[in-house]
């Protein structure tokens, strides 16, 4: 069964179509690169996933069940968690509050309750031994790589049961060094069985660590299928239109 499945999408905004008769598939543990140029509705698409939008026209469906998502609160009870480019992080925290950002472990009894920090500490670490980083709890975001704070963010996606992670643009102004982490990382949740969606501009990105391309131009989904049937230069010749199909 599809973890995710899309029907006939739509998303107007006045006049402008920003999405027009979207169809998508999403099986448990596949990664799906997303590419397309500024404005051919990549965004627009993933924010209706994450429950920030709601579709003007189209079903969508988490593993079988239709669903219809108000607030992204919404989408994360059902399983849908989102890596957002700008990753969310507080650099004056440490890494082990940072994942648990809003989500705060306590104990004792109300109204003494307090922060359990050990608990937090605990979780962070074994959470970071499944995506085998070598990010600490302790550790203070400031001081951290590009790809410490990708593992951080993924990190924060585990604490629910998650199904489907949505990742945008994660390997953007980083160092090739920190860019093979991030693909690590994407390759552990694809081993826990995690679906992930994987927006980005960078093709070599795509080719290595995707199982299917889906391309947008336009509002338009132009393009889906398995890597091992496209190129990059198919690819790129869908995003500027070169191509208008495939």
């Amino acid at each position: 069964m599809a973890v995710l499945e899309l029907k006939d999408v739509a998303k107007h905004f006045g006049a402008i179509r920003a999405l027009d008769g979207v169809s998508l598939t999403l099986e448990p543990g596949e990664v799906l690169g997303l590419m397309g140029d500024n404005g051919a509705g990549k965004s627009t698409l993933v924010k209706i996933i994450a429950g920030n939008f709601p579709p003007s026209h189209g079903e969508m469906h988490v593993n079988g069940k239709a669903v219809h998502f108000h607030r992204p609160i919404d989408a994360r009870e059902s399983g849908i968690e989102v890596v957002y480019q700008d990753l969310a992080l507080c650099d004056n925290l440490t890494a082990a509050a940072n994942v648990y950002l809003g989500r705060e472990l306590r104990k004792g009894v109300w109204p003494f309750r307090i922060l359990d920090y050990n608990a937090m500490y605990e979780r962070s670490r074994a959470l970071f031994a499944e995506l085998k980083s070598e990010t600490r709890p302790r550790d203070l975001v400031r001081q951290m790589s590009g790809g410490q704070r990708q593992a951080v963010a993924i990190a924060r996606t585990r604490l629910s049961n998650s199904h489907i992670v949505l990742m945008d643009e994660p390997t953007a102004a980083i160092s090739v060094r920190q860019v093979a982490e991030v693909l690590q990382l994407i390759e552990r949740l694809r081993e826990q069985g995690i679906a992930v969606i994987l927006i980005s501009h960078r093709m070599p990105d795509v080719f290595e660590v995707a199982d299917r391309v889906a391309v947008m131009r336009r509002g338009r989904k132009v393009a889906d299928k398995k890597i091992a049937d496209s190129s990059p230069e198919e690819v790129t010749a869908l995003i500027t239109g070169a191509l208008e199909a495939a």
